[in-house]
Order: C-alpha cells, then sequence, then structure tokens
C-alpha cells in the first residue's frame, strides 16, 4: 500500500499516513511505499511491514523527484526504509549524477535493495543492467515521452516481466482489485496501490464524475 499525501494534499502530516499504515496492514497490506523521512520514520515504529522508502524532492527545471540524489536515499534509509525506491529514467537529476553510479552506492554504501521506477520497456531492462533488484512500472505515463500511455497496462507488465529477469511491481493506475488481479495475472511479483485507497479526494472525485456524467447525460446535455 502507498501511503503518501503532499503537502498541499488534505491528509498531509505523518500522524496521519501511520493512520493510513496501520490501517493497510489490518486489511492485509504486505508492506508500504511512503514518502519522506519523517513518515517513514513513523510508519516505522507503528507497523512491522516492510517499508519502500522514497523521498520526493522538487527542484526547478528537474522533472526528476523520487529519491534524485544519494543524500536522499540515505535520508530514507537512516528513518528506517527497508528498500529504497528512485527514479531510474535517464532524464537530468538535481546532481547531475548517473543513475548507474547511484543505484552502486546506495547498495554498497547503504546495504538496501533498490527498487526502480521506470517508464518504458528499455528503462526496465536498463535498470537490471545497473544493479537495481525490482523494477515498478510506477512512471509509465509520467514522463514526457509516455504522457500517451494509460498507467496501467496489463501488456506491457507482461512484456517487462518477460523480458527481464528481476521481480516486477505493478504500480499506478490500479483502481480496482479485478486490475490488482490482473497485473498479479501478466507476471507481477506484486502490487503496489495508493490513490484507489489512501486518497479519499481522488476517491470522491471519481464518484462525483461519473454522477456528473449520468445526469448530462439524464437531461440530453451529453
Amino acid at each position: 500500500m502507498s501511503c503518501q499525501a503532499l503537502p498541499d494534499e488534505p491528509l498531509h502530516g505523518s500522524n496521519l499516513m501511520v493512520a493510513m499504515a496501520r490501517a493497510a496492514q489490518a486489511g492485509g497490506a504486505k508492506g508500504i511505499r511512503a514518502n519522506s523521512p519523517d513518515d517513514i520514520a513513523a510508519i516505522r515504529q507503528a507497523v512491522d511491514l516492510p517499508v519502500i522508502g522514497i523521498f520526493k524532492q522538487f527542484h526547478p527545471q528537474v522533472e526528476v523527484y523520487i529519491t534524485p540524489t544519494f543524500d536522499s536515499a540515505q535520508a530514507v534509509v537512516k528513518a528506517g526504509a527497508d528498500i529504497v525506491a528512485l527514479d531510474a529514467t535517464p532524464r537530468l537529476r538535481p546532481d547531475h549524477v548517473e543513475v548507474p553510479a547511484l543505484i552502486g552506492r546506495i547498495k554498497a554504501e547503504l546495504g538496501v535493495p533498490v527498487l526502480a521506477d521506470i517508464s518504458t520497456l528499455e528503462e526496465g531492462i536498463a535498470a537490471v543492467k545497473m544493479g537495481a533488484d525490482l523494477i515498478a512500472t510506477t512512471l509509465v505515463g509520467h514522463t514526457p515521452y509516455t504522457a500517451h500511455q494509460k498507467e496501467f497496462d496489463r501488456e506491457f507488465i507482461r512484456f517487462l516481466a518477460q523480458s527481464i529477469d528481476a521481480p516486477v511491481i505493478a504500480e499506478g493506475g490500479i483502481w480496482s482489485p479485478e486490475e490488482a488481479l490482473g497485473a498479479l495475472e501478466a507476471g507481477a511479483f506484486a502490487v503496489v496501490v495508493g490513490s484507489a485507497i489512501t486518497r479519499p479526494q481522488l476517491i470522491t472525485k471519481r464518484f462525483v464524475h461519473k454522477m456528473q456524467e449520468y445526469r448530462r447525460g439524464e437531461s440530453g446535455d451529453g
């Protein structure tokens, strides 16, 4: 379960993310993906599940923000993360470090597995060669060159799983148990679900949108 809320979101705050993580564990989640050292440390104390740690840091004129530097990776490990997830796309990073060097340093100096967030098959294959231990589809549809693609794509998951010798984590655009099952059937080792469960404002928006569509159709406006 991905338990995250950015500063501009209603549920932002470590205490709320702890409550979310506890609820996820009670519901049967087998791991938590969490953002920022503060949230990770609080969740680490509250649940006995593996924690995938990320640190979203936004820099001007730099597209990469998911654990973009070694210092950000070190901070999440110090906070208690069992796995470090990072953006493994070849885009510019704030310290200009290359992804292979970053992955190598994390594994050598911090001693934790690396989960590579990718957006294309080529990036997934490259990340494995760089030493990433797991590959996640987190960034599909979220890079400029994949913006035309839908986040959840069973065939992409299948092709990726068949093309690499590393566990594939399906993440992004999974809104139902049926889609989660579809990801497993396509070859995913595990599934990370976030917004469909942990972002009430987006869940509400989906309901409202569907009902508005119905009302427009009923009135003949659509």
